[in-house]
């Protein structure tokens, strides 16, 4: 290179000291990395494979809350059903409730400041008795039980053989905690307590074909791994009280008025807010207070049900068109502390909207009701119902609302194991979330994944892979949440498009719906779906942490003559490649965006191409769509001198 050349093709660095590149393409390359052959149960296509198997529990549960106890006393029964070809000599069950013991794992586990998932000055747990194990034929085959943490494990006298099932009895009792790892608790309003009620009942530990038992403990901010079956449950509260839950009312007959049932029946063909129980109707309900009702649900095809209940609700709905044609009910109950133009009045229409748009995105909404209730819980989800705080407004309001009900394809649907794999769900709904809120009234919420001022974020951090329970509070909002959606924004920007992107997460949940997925059949499903071998991603950027340092090198004429042509280098200084786009401005010429494959870092960490330059270039510059989380944007730019 001449000297006269030389002075024109400084890249603009002089604000960062130019270094070794650290990538090695065979460690991103590999064909052997995430080599998965396919077995009968998982098809190496990343779909379920002709003998894929899972576990059945479908429950029967009756419990009554004591207000002036603080307590819930209830009976769960299960019906168990092995359908893997193991036999089963001892049956795990979660007591989610244990971990508001003082001596817990999660309790130990608990930092000096609470955080998020700890509860100081309270002792709760389950109190169980009259726990019995039964054979399809009725027979006692329970041997011992064995209580540890947060989990029970039932001793059988005779295995549960393939194919079969069996009966498990246990009446439970627990104190209510005030705030239960911000996921259930109460909340004190001025016309009385709101509770809103989940991991209330044992409940059976997923046996797969990958872990056989799966048995960690809840420490709080892992969440739940559960069974899909049928649930029917009733809840037996004052005669003032006000309950919703998971699935469908069924007597609604026995504890709704004349005029609840009436406006409910014009909600359910309404694209419009109504009134169910307004401020006059509460004070009217809270004459009666003596004695007690029993409401009845039920819940198909589920993993778990949740409820509320209050004396200080108010209460309305609409309905959500699906695109099958099908109309659910869509509300909301609050206290009128809640109540606002710009707060809970607003909550029924932004659920509509979640309710349709991931229906109409991914796969058509399961349950008949969607209930966001208001209380101290700052957001979490459950199917058919979701816990948001009161106090939320306006884009607060609409982000929580649809991120929790954005939950119901992950994990409620796709039934991931969210104590393990945080991610699979949190980060796939961050993303979903993101395209929702551009869709609502035009953008009025919508927000840009901004993933370039993500890159500072993304060093010296845990993999995406790591557990919820392993990561620093302060970093699982980044691991669980950001990065794992900023990975799927940038596959959709910047690798293979968001059509494309689409059509594979809707394919991956249409495979996967009700059923188990590992990290590696979600890897290999969008593989299939893409038609692109994205090993050399899922390996970097979410099972390491692996960063992105991509600069320009040099920038040179042909032959010293700028009109035949330039010579642009760019290199990846650090250990994950992503595809590269450019902004190139010839001088008195608009911008022009070049755009390179991935496959241009398999041979190493440079690349040099020929620009078609009519005349000298005035500037380059890397990511200039701010896709990419590089975390040194002082090497992305040169400009002519």
């Amino acid at each position: 290179m001449k000297k006269t050349l030389l002075f024109f093709c400084i890249a603009f660095t002089a604000f960062a000291q130019p270094r070794a590149s650290v990538y090695d393409p065979a460690l991103v390359f590999n064909p052997l990395l995430n080599f998965m052959p396919s077995t009968p149960y998982r098809s190496a296509a990343g779909k379920p494979g002709p003998a894929y198997w899972q576990n059945r529990a479908d429950y029967d549960i009756s419990c009554e809350l004591n207000p002036n106890k603080n307590k819930i006393t209830g009976q769960v029964t299960i019906k168990y059903t092995n359908n893997s070809p193991d036999e089963l000599r001892f049956i795990w069950l979660q007591l989610d409730q244990n971990k508001f013991k003082s001596d817990s794992k999660g309790s130990k586990n608990t930092p000096l400041d609470a955080g998020r998932y700890g509860l100081f000055n309270f002792e709760g747990g389950y109190n169980l008795s009259e726990v019995s194990v039964k054979n399809a034929k009725g027979q006692t085959i329970l041997e011992s039980q064995f209580i540890d943490d947060t989990r029970l494990q039932l001793l059988l006298k005779e295995p549960l053989k393939s194919k079969e099932n069996l009966s498990i009895s246990i009446k439970f009792e627990f104190d209510i905690p005030s705030n239960g790892a911000d996921r259930m608790g109460t909340y004190d309003t001025k016309a009385g307590i709101i509770y809103e009620i989940a991991q209330w009942y044992p409940r059976v530990c997923v046996y797969d074909d990958l872990e056989g038992w799966n048995v960690l403990p809840y420490l709080g901010a892992g969440e739940f791994y559960l069974e899909y079956g049928d649930i029917n449950y009733t809840i037996t509260v004052p005669k003032n009280y006000t309950v919703v839950g998971s699935g469908a009312l069924t007597n609604p007959n026995e504890v709704l008025t004349t005029k609840q049932i009436s406006a409910l029946k014009k909600a359910a063909d309404s694209d419009k807010t109504i009134t169910v129980i307004s401020e006059s109707d509460r004070k009217e309900l809270n004459k009666n207070t003596s004695g007690t009702s029993t409401w009845k649900f039920t819940c198909a095809n589920t993993r778990d049900v949740a409820w509320a209940a209050s004396p200080s609700f108010l209460w309305d709905a609409s309905s959500a068109v699906l695109p099958s044609g099908k109309r659910v009910i869509v509300q909301s109950v609050y206290p009128a502390e809640s109540a606002g133009s710009n707060a809970w009045d607003k909550s029924t229409e932004y659920t509509k909207h979640s309710i349709e748009y991931y229906s109409k995105l991914l796969f058509e909404y399961p349950y008949p009701t969607a209930t966001n209730v208001a209380g101290v819980v700052s957001g979490m989800e459950y199917p058919g119902i979701v816990f948001c705080a009161a106090e939320a407004k306006e884009a607060g309001l609409f982000g929580v609302t649809d991120h929790e009900f954005g939950h119901t394809w992950f994990p409620m649907i796709v039934g991931s194991n969210e104590r393990k794999y945080a991610w699979m769900d949190e980060g796939f709904n961050t993303y979903i979330n993101s395209l929702s809120g551009k869709a609502y009234k035009k953008g009025e919420f919508g927000r840009s994944m901004n993933t370039a001022a993500m890159g500072v974020l993304t060093t010296n951090t845990q993999p995406i892979i790591s557990i919820a329970d392993a990561a620093l509070e302060s970093e699982l909002g980044i691991l669980a949440y950001f990065k794992p959606a900023m990975g799927l924004n940038m596959l959709a920007n910047a690798v293979v498009g968001e059509d494309r992107l689409t059509f594979a997460l809707r394919t991956y949940v249409h495979d996967w719906a009700f059923k188990h997925p590992s990290p590696y059949d979600f890897f290999h499903s969008m593989n299939n779906s893409l038609g692109e071998d994205l090993n050399w991603f899922w390996t970097g950027f979410y099972l390491n942490s692996y960063t992105i340092d991509q600069s320009i090198k040099s920038v040179a004429c042909k032959a010293d003559n700028c009109s035949e042509g330039t010579y642009i280098t760019i290199e990846n200084l650090e250990k994950l490649p992503m595809p590269v786009e450019l902004e190139i401005i010839e001088k008195k010429k608009d911008p022009v965006i070049v755009k390179l494959p991935v496959e241009i870092w398999q041979k190493g960490s440079t690349w040099t191409f020929l620009y078609p330059s009519s005349r000298e270039l005035q500037s380059v510059k890397l990511n200039p769509r701010k896709i990419l989380p590089d975390i040194n944007n002082m090497n992305n730019f040169w400009e002519a001198k």
